[in-house]
């Protein structure tokens, strides 16, 4: 039985259970290690007397004739007395439902084309007569090369005890793929472990209206796909023909385009993400996270192996190259090294006392201008003149008294130092004659001080990845004013807008039942609103603006930071910068339609 296997056990002889990935009543899923072609392979096992174990066999067996580059294949399969089990090929990267759950829904490009290859896949599976039976974000794996595969293909059906031949689920969970990367959200026929997509009545929500930024022909192709009734087949559109899986891959690589870079691209993420995902688990509604493991050698004999051949450097004769009439030439290199540069000549050493002078020497030199002449050699005593002085005592740092200098002697610098002086006197003279005149004008007496240069605000710029919600907490349950049509303010299209309900009488007490209806804008993060712009359509209108740092339950207590009423665009300017991350658009009159009263608001934007 399957729960009597153990990791070591061998299966079949040749396949080595390494670690138990997952469980569900009699299936076990295992990394196993093929001992005899030494890789790493996916081992499905379920108990022989399990009703899927027909069911299983037979899927592997009509699939694994079919070749594509996206599938993870089918290897082997085999039933015994007590278990029945298949081999797949391993695929390591990172299934779609990580990627939602850690960075969230992909970029529609990136979506579109992963899509289009499952697209593809199934869609030459689906000529061969074949059919996944089950295709979830589980089961959609970007491997380390940037490419995409498919895991379970037919086996995945027979495993959870699906129908085999499920072209309708195969188109629809394709799409869904689509719908899931560019939403985060599951809206398949196959279960899975993505949160599932909003419905309205039945209806999945189009994409646009779950997350702004979605382009229009990746909107309306889910939308005629998956907004179809129970077992009914999407009709035609105008241009790709949805009904079978080739006309979604022609409608999605029409919007990719050269997908050339995109493989590389996903590549480039895998080999810096840290994490790598193998095939997922029967019965399992995640993908298990696996690292892959390298194989374990097994000894083929006792004798130890021959010794790996050394490797000896064969010297180069290239060298540089000569380009002449004849073709390429090379100068050798040299034969010889160079000699080496002569050794720089060494500093005399300077004795740090100076040694003691001879008998009848001076100690010391005599100061420019004085009698003696200045010695010529590096010492004091080392002079070629005569001192006309004379001293009792040398060695006592103390010069004798030197005869004055002849009244013809220059000394040097005292010509710049005169004429230095001379500048400064005239410079103050200059100096007194200006102020002197600047008082006898008048100037003294204080004039109009120049205007103070008042620092210049840039201009509010509008934030971006917005997120509104309808705001009626005065109303009944379920407090609802056209929540599906809310996104439309912020898809930055003036033809599209968001309505009130239909109203008797208009806001404001005490005729009005309420004293208004609104929308709270989420910025996603703490800033400062210097600026918020409503267009409304359908007549006068007069909105308050709140600014919170908490999703408002009410505006009893809340001060408007500003208020607007008119016609067409109205726009709240604020004095100073109101921090904060909800902004609430609140309607406090709204322009009658007939006999009723109804708001329109077809765009807002904040700034800051």
């Amino acid at each position: 039985m399957p729960e009597s296997l153990r990791a070591g056990d061998v299966l079949a002889g040749r396949y080595r259970l390494d670690e138990l990935l997952s469980e569900s009543g009699s299936g076990r899923f295992w990394r196993a290690q093929d001992l005899v072609l030494q890789r790493c392979v996916a081992v499905h096992l379920i108990a022989r007397s399990d009703d899927r174990a027909e069911s299983l066999m037979t899927a592997a067996r009509i699939t694994a004739p079919h070749h594509d580059r996206r599938l993870l294949r089918v290897l082997d399969a085999d039933q015994g007395d007590e278990v029945c089990y298949i081999v797949n090929e391993w695929g390591q990267g990172t299934s779609l439902d990580i990627m939602l759950a850690n960075n969230g829904p992909l970029d529609p490009r990136r979506a579109a084309w992963v899509a289009a290859e499952v697209a593809d896949s199934l869609a030459r599976a689906h000529d061969a007569g074949l059919t996944h039976g089950r295709l979830v974000p589980e089961n959609v794996l970007v491997d380390l090369n940037g490419q995409v595969r498919i895991i379970g293909f037919g086996v995945e059906a027979a495993l959870h005890g699906l129908p085999a031949g499920r072209r309708s689920a195969d188109l629809i969970d394709t799409v869904a793929v689509l719908y899931a990367g560019l939403t985060g959200k599951w809206a398949g026929m196959s279960t899975s472990a993505v949160p599932a997509a909003p419905t309205v009545q039945g209806q999945v929500l189009r994409p646009r209206q779950v997350r702004a930024g979605i382009p229009r022909p990746l909107d309306a192709l889910c939308d005629e796909v998956l907004n179809t009734s129970p077992g009914a087949v999407p009709g035609p559109r105008a241009t790709h023909d949805l009904s079978d899986l080739h006309g979604v891959v022609d409608a999605l690589r029409t919007f990719v385009g050269d997908s050339s870079g995109l493989a590389g691209a996903e590549a480039w993420r895998s080999l810096h993400s840290s994490q790598a995902l193998g095939a997922p688990a029967p019965d399992a509604e995640a993908t298990q996270v696996v690292p892959e493991i390298a194989a374990s050698s097994e000894p083929s004999s006792s004798e130890p192996p021959p010794a790996a051949p050394v490797m000896q450097d064969t010297p180069t004769q290239a060298g540089m190259p000569v380009f002449d009439d004849d073709g390429v030439g090379w100068i050798p290199t040299r034969t010889q090294a160079p000699p080496p540069p002569p050794p720089f000549e060494a500093e005399q050493a300077k004795p740090l006392f100076a040694p003691t002078p001879p008998d009848g020497t001076p100690v010391r030199r005599p100061r420019p201008g004085s009698a003696t002449p200045p010695a010529a050699g590096y010492w004091p005593w080392e002079s070629t003149g005569t001192s006309t002085g004379t001293s009792d005592s040398f060695d006592s740092g103390v010069w004798p008294a030197q005869e004055t200098a002849d009244a013809d002697d220059e000394v040097p610098g005292r010509h710049w130092f005169q004429l230095a002086m001379f500048i400064g006197l005239g410079v103050l003279i200059l100096v007194a004659a200006a102020a002197a005149f600047h008082l006898g004008s008048g100037g003294g007496e204080d004039g109009p001080e120049p205007p103070a240069s008042t620092p210049t605000t840039p201009a509010p710029t509008a934030f971006v990845d917005l997120r509104a919600t309808d705001f009626d907490p005065q109303g009944g349950e379920p407090r609802e004013e056209n929540p599906e049509l809310v996104p439309l303010v912020l898809d930055g299209d003036p033809e599209t807008s968001w309505t009130t309900s239909t109203y008797k009488q208009n806001f404001g007490r005490p005729t009005g039942l309420k004293d208004g209806v609104g929308l709270v804008v989420d910025v996603g993060r703490p800033v400062d609103v210097r600026e918020v712009e409503v267009a409304t359509l359908g007549g006068p209108t007069s909105v308050s603006i709140f600014v919170t740092s908490k999703p408002p339950t009410g505006v009893e207590g809340l001060t408007p930071v500003g208020t607007a009423a008119g016609n067409g665009g109205l726009t709240v300017t604020l004095d100073e910068a109101v921090p904060g991350r909800y902004v609430t658009v609140w309607l406090t009159s709204i322009p009658p339609v007939l006999d009723e009263y109804r708001g329109e608001v077809a765009e807002v934007s904040v700034k800051g």
